[in-house]
């Protein structure tokens, strides 16, 4: 973990350079940075920055690891969950073919439709439309549908069909994971899981692969503890090749390149494409190494105590709203809430908005506080203790019993 005296140390350059750093009760969110790194994953990519070595090296070390930790045949890194969401469905339109390769995200002539139930849609799928995918939608939405069919899966698949693509979290009336792949896998489809957010449980890095997954997605910079900029796809070989061909740099002899993954890798795909679509998501030798460290050290992790560390902290900060006016705290526990997280809900007599101006007080005020803000709506603030240092603690308990009479 971070120590006190990094934080301080990094705190004085950022305030060199006029930024304000923040304590961050909003969890792993890209806006705010992603996650705090180790001195271990800090100390790699410090060494890779320092020294050059082959990507196509690098990533097939990234690939044993990745294969070791989910039970994938291989794996790649790149930019981040969204940029391998992007990099999968380019591997299941282009397959081995340089030539499709070459024309993403035309895909005039092959199968581009990616079939989805309508409950499995949300913003993040846009990733998939923007390597040439075209959804095509089944079942149905609320709560008035009994729940998805098989033969709906079924209907939508066609000649046209490239792949499934799956969220991993749970969503009301949808086919269970091993009931579309089975139907996908009858069809020759692969099956997309995006697991981007489903860590943790630790256990669900190798569940998804487990259940019939082709190609997973998962974040780097969220529970794993690597870099921001960082995001795993692990899978089928064939497939992972495909999306590391599309994403390196090509610009190569024939003669010399060692395929996307190195060794044999390049008897699949024999000659090098042109620079593929994937090169807008390209990641770092300082990103791939950090991701390998992070990895690992996820693997090595004590998780329960992770957890019985983030409940005392969320218990603490509850106990110090006891008896807050108008003010009722809770900590939500796993499997409620993956990460233990403190839920604060406001009576009626401070307003609908009091959630909302909590969170702006917070946000605004010395020490500056990101609280999570998506149950606003509901006059309810979300802090996540996942990224609190020991010593953040009584900054925010003192910030919260100064604010809240005051809703």
């Amino acid at each position: 973990m971070t120590t006190g005296t990094d934080r301080t140390d990094g705190a004085r350059l950022l305030a060199d350079l006029g930024l304000r750093p923040i304590i961050n009760l909003a969890g792993s969110v890209s806006r705010l940075g992603g996650t705090r790194l180790s001195p271990e994953v800090q100390a790699a990519m410090a060494a890779a920055s320092s020294s050059f070595v082959p990507i196509v090296e690098l990533q097939a070390l990234a690939s044993e690891a990745i294969a070791e930790a989910t039970g994938g045949e291989a794996g790649i890194v790149a930019s981040g969950a969204a940029a391998c969401l992007f990099l999968a469905a380019a591997a299941c339109l282009a397959g081995s073919d340089p030539a499709v390769m070459d024309r993403l995200p035309d895909t005039t002539g092959i199968p581009n439709e990616i079939a989805v139930h309508r409950h499995h849609r949300n913003p993040y799928d846009h990733a998939i439309r923007a390597a040439g995918g075209r959804f095509v939608e089944f079942g149905y939405l609320g709560a008035a549908s009994p729940g998805t069919r098989p033969w709906e899966l079924e209907d939508v698949i066609s000649e046209r069909t490239a792949a499934v693509f799956y969220p991993g979290a749970a969503t009301f009336g949808v086919l269970p994971l091993p009931t579309v792949a089975e139907i996908a896998h009858r069809h020759g489809l692969p099956v997309i899981v995006d697991a981007a957010e489903m860590l943790p449980p630790p256990e669900n890095l190798r569940r998804f692969i487990a259940a019939g997954a082709d190609l997973v997605v998962y974040s780097g910079g969220k529970a794993i503890g690597a870099p921001a900029a960082s995001g795993m796809l692990a899978g089928r070989r064939d497939l992972v090749r495909s999306a590391a061909a599309q994403q390196q740099d090509m610009h190569i002899r024939p003669e010399a390149w060692m395929g996307p993954l190195g060794g044999s890798s390049a008897e699949t795909i024999p000659v090098p494409p042109q620079q593929g679509i994937g090169r807008i998501v390209k990641v770092g030798r300082e990103e791939i190494l950090g991701f390998i460290v992070a990895l690992r050290a996820y693997g090595r992790r004590d998780h329960a105590a992770d957890q019985a560390r983030w409940l005392r902290l969320a218990k603490q900060i509850a106990a110090a709203l006891e008896g807050a006016p108008g003010t009722d705290a809770r900590v939500s526990e796993p499997p409620a809430s993956p990460i233990p997280t403190v839920i604060l809900t406001f009576a009626p007599e401070l307003g609908t908005t009091a959630a909302a101006r909590l969170a702006d007080l917070l946000r605004e005020g010395e020490p500056r506080i990101y609280a999570a803000e998506d149950r606003v709506e509901a006059n309810e603030l979300a802090l996540n203790v996942q990224h609190l240092a020991d010593d953040e603690v009584g900054s925010v308990t003192a910030r919260l019993r100064e604010i809240v009479p005051t809703l």
